[in-house]
This record gives structure tokens, C-alpha cells and sequence, in this order.
């Protein structure tokens, strides 16, 4: 108890976001519901995010959903809410447990699977569609039809913050990307990319060859 005390005296504003989550509870409940999406165990969410789901589409989130979009919420500051999109009939957005994300976007054109343990930095996006046609005569009359093709964000990924992610992208098992990144290739299992396009910084250990 005493430790407690000491912890919340010394990170006050820890409390007072607390405090706001709990009391913005309903409503984001209420966003949530109205878009069709279930509620989770365990959910933690800082301030409303924006939620557009087509009404064809599927949109689910594992349990320990953890969203940032509150300004105060978190020291890196959100530029605005958490954008959760499927942007087209038959769109999928799929996002496993113990996920957290502060500010940016997920937008599936088509589908972006992520998986477990994932952790997104503040204010990064990723997109799984070029939204508008390379095309000027074809974006003048379809002017929505871009390309689409999945993304793929497999188990303990962490990628920092002010990063894009685009189209066609898989991102392996326990890779990290750099903050500020522009990914628009693959990035192989334990491997640390940056830059813009990412490249190749280092690779990591896998923790599951030394068990």
C-alpha cells in the first residue's frame, strides 16, 4: 500500500489519466458498439479513438488492447486519436492480444493482420492500400481504386515512432523498426530496420534457438 502511495505521489499524472480513462469509459464503449466491435477483456484506452468500420468489413482486437489518444496520455504526445479504418467492403483489420499503439492510423483496404505483443510508437501509420490510382486518367474517373495487398505484422514486433508502413509489407517475429522508418519491403524475423526505405541496421537473437 505504502509503495503504492509513493509510486502515484511521484508520477501524479499517471493518476489523473487514470482518472479521465475511467471516467471516458461509456462513451468509448459506446464508439466501439456503434461500430460493431466487440469489447475485449482487459481493454485500456486513453481518450476516444476515431473507429470507421464499412459496414461489410471486420474489425477485432485481442484482449489487453492498450490505446493512446489522448495527448496527455503518454510523453511522446499524439498528434490526434488512434485511426482504426477497414476503408472497403470486405476489408479486414485483425489484432491480437496484449496490443498498444499510440495515436497514428491502421487503415485495411484489403486486410492488415497483426499478432501478439505488438507495440506501435506514437504517431505511426499503416496502411495496406495506395488509396488512389498511380494513374491519372484512371484516377479521374476511380478515383479511389488504388492498389491494395495485406500487410502482415507477425508476434513481438516493436516498431517506434513516426513510422509508415506500407502495402504488401510482412513484418517478422520479434523485428524492431526505427523510429521514423518508411517500410515498403519485407522485414525478415529478429532483425532491426531504419530509415526511409527501411534497410538493414543489425539482426537480433531468437530467443527461441537458445531455450
Amino acid at each position: 500500500m505504502r509503495q503504492t502511495i509513493s509510486q502515484a505521489l511521484d508520477t501524479p499524472w499517471k493518476v489523473w489519466n487514470e482518472v479521465r480513462r475511467r471516467l471516458a469509459w461509456p462513451w468509448i464503449r459506446l464508439i466501439f458498439l456503434a461500430s460493431g466491435v466487440a469489447w475485449g477483456r482487459g481493454w485500456r484506452i486513453y481518450g476516444a479513438p476515431v473507429v470507421q468500420k464499412h459496414r461489410r468489413s471486420s474489425m477485432s482486437f485481442g484482449p489487453n488492447l492498450g490505446l493512446r489518444s489522448s495527448m496527455r496520455s503518454n510523453p511522446l504526445g499524439p498528434h490526434r486519436p488512434v485511426m482504426l479504418c477497414t476503408w472497403q467492403k470486405g476489408a479486414v483489420l485483425e489484432v491480437g492480444a496484449n496490443f498498444a499503439m499510440t495515436g497514428g492510423t491502421l487503415c485495411a483496404g484489403k486486410r492488415i493482420s497483426i499478432g501478439d505483443y505488438v507495440t506501435i510508437g506514437a504517431n505511426t501509420t499503416i496502411v495496406d492500400t495506395d488509396f488512389h490510382p498511380l494513374d491519372a486518367s484512371v484516377r479521374r474517373v476511380r478515383p479511389n481504386e488504388g492498389t491494395t495487398a495485406p500487410v502482415v505484422i507477425e508476434d513481438d514486433v516493436f516498431i517506434g515512432m513516426n513510422c509508415l508502413v506500407l502495402k504488401g509489407v510482412t513484418i517478422g517475429h520479434g523485428s524492431i523498426v526505427g523510429a521514423g522508418s518508411v517500410v515498403t519491403r519485407d522485414v525478415p524475423p529478429y532483425t532491426v530496420v531504419a530509415g526511409n526505405p527501411a534497410q538493414v541496421v543489425r539482426s537480433l537473437t531468437d530467443p527461441r534457438l537458445s531455450a
